[in-house]
């Protein structure tokens, strides 16, 4: 999942066009869509017992981001309504599925520390970049925070699929692969964090806000 800057190249539309007809490009009414998917995919997790549903839509909703990129960037359809959108989404959909499996109980493998980690250094880093672009300084998405993205996907859907109780999602194995992604997730997310920490320092030594 791409962040305004990661995925954005082109020069965004500005002034009256954020909310102008221009918006409606396929583009956004891809984000657009991710957006109703999440609130569907918090649904069926709320009412349980349809987990490879639930599984199967999170991917879906995942794979959109791919696509309102590369629609975006092919067809220069950039507009700032999309570079605002698209992140707001991305964390939405990763924060909130967490939240309603730490709702759903330790079955699920999702404990309050890391969904603790993950809010606070969305929260953090957000804030980062907003503050350093709002400064004119260049914070796009490096490895680490695409890495991050699609580990914490992976966990998400291993998850969801450890609560079928069904073959084989209810094997020890997959349980401990399951584990193993939410730790390595957790991980990640923390190394990400202090790599844009450490990113952010750099730019501000060699180009100090005036």
């Amino acid at each position: 999942m791409n962040s305004p800057a990661e995925n954005k190249c082109e020069t965004p539309q500005t002034g009256t066009e954020l909310l102008g007809p221009e918006i409606w490009n396929l583009p956004n009414l891809i984000t657009v869509s991710r957006l109703v998917l999440s609130l569907v995919l918090f649904v069926i997790i709320y009412l349980e017992g349809w987990w490879k549903t639930s599984a199967a839509l999170f991917i879906l909703a995942a794979a959109t981001d791919f696509l309102d990129g590369y629609f975006a960037r092919k067809y220069n359809q950039v507009t700032t309504l999309g570079r605002i959108l698209d992140p707001f989404v991305d964390k939405i959909i990763i924060c909130g599925a967490f939240i309603f499996l730490l709702e759903r109980g330790p079955d699920t493998g999702i404990n309050a520390w890391f969904v603790l980690i993950i809010i606070g250094r969305e929260m953090f880093i957000t804030s980062l970049r907003g503050y350093l672009e709002m400064h004119g300084r260049d914070f796009s998405a490096s490895w680490s925070g695409k890495i991050k993205m699609g580990v914490q996907c992976v966990a998400v859907v291993l998850c969801l699929l450890s609560l079928s109780k069904e073959a084989p999602f209810d094997s020890s194995a997959f349980i401990l692969l399951r584990d193993i992604s939410v730790w390595s997730a957790a991980l990640i997310t923390l190394y990400s964090g202090i790599d844009y920490v450490f990113r952010a320092s750099r730019i501000l030594r060699n180009k100090p806000l005036s």
